[in-house]
């Protein structure tokens, strides 16, 4: 027990030893502490998180190739990944401009991890709500109609869709605790060298 105890903290010592890394878990934190409590992730944490990601990216790469596209590319790749759910009603705002904050910290190379892994985590934590609330069928019938319409207006019109008229939501939940999860998850996977 004690060994895991010691290997638990050395990893913690590890993750926060860089000030990116300590930096991006402390902020996810706050988001998450904040989204679940209001239901809102405050423009203040995650435009000053971009900052600090641009600006210490800028005079400490991560890698002596990341180049000074690293932090703004990540950062563009997770706006860009997330904002047709934020059109689609979908998801708020703040929850777009959380992974635009993960992908300035994470850059080119880790966004799209830390995005699968947050997708994951908001499928788990969306089970788990509707299954908690006694939705779940509706919750999967939703599914099926988002993506068939979603599918076949795109494909039709050529337009951006939007959410069919018969998807009725299931209800709000904090998606910010899901990306501050799923990205923390993939950094103590990544360090411990399972991804």
């Amino acid at each position: 027990m004690m060994n895991e105890f010691h290997a638990l903290l050395e990893l913690l010592g590890t993750l926060l030893s860089d000030p990116r890394t300590g930096a991006l878990l402390a902020l996810l934190a706050l988001a998450a502490w904040h989204d679940a409590r209001t239901m809102r992730i405050p423009n203040l944490l995650t435009g000053g998180g971009i900052l600090f990601a641009l600006a210490y990216s800028a005079f400490s790469p991560p890698y002596p190739h990341a180049g000074w596209l690293w932090a703004p590319g990540g950062m563009l790749i997770g706006f860009g990944a997330m904002l047709p759910m934020y059109v689609l009603r979908l998801m708020g705002a703040g929850d777009v401009k959380l992974m635009a904050m993960v992908g300035a910290f994470v850059g080119i190379s880790g966004i799209l991890p830390a995005l699968l892994f947050s997708v994951v985590c908001a499928g788990f934590a969306s089970l788990l709500f509707a299954a908690r609330h006694g939705v779940t069928a509706r919750l999967i019938g939703n599914v099926r109609e988002l993506a068939r319409g979603i599918l076949w207006s795109a494909l039709a019109t050529g337009k951006p869709a939007v959410a069919p008229a018969s998807v009725v939501s299931v209800g709000r939940m904090p998606l910010g605790v899901s990306i501050a999860a799923g990205t923390a998850i993939w950094l103590v996977a990544s360090q411990l060298g399972f991804v």
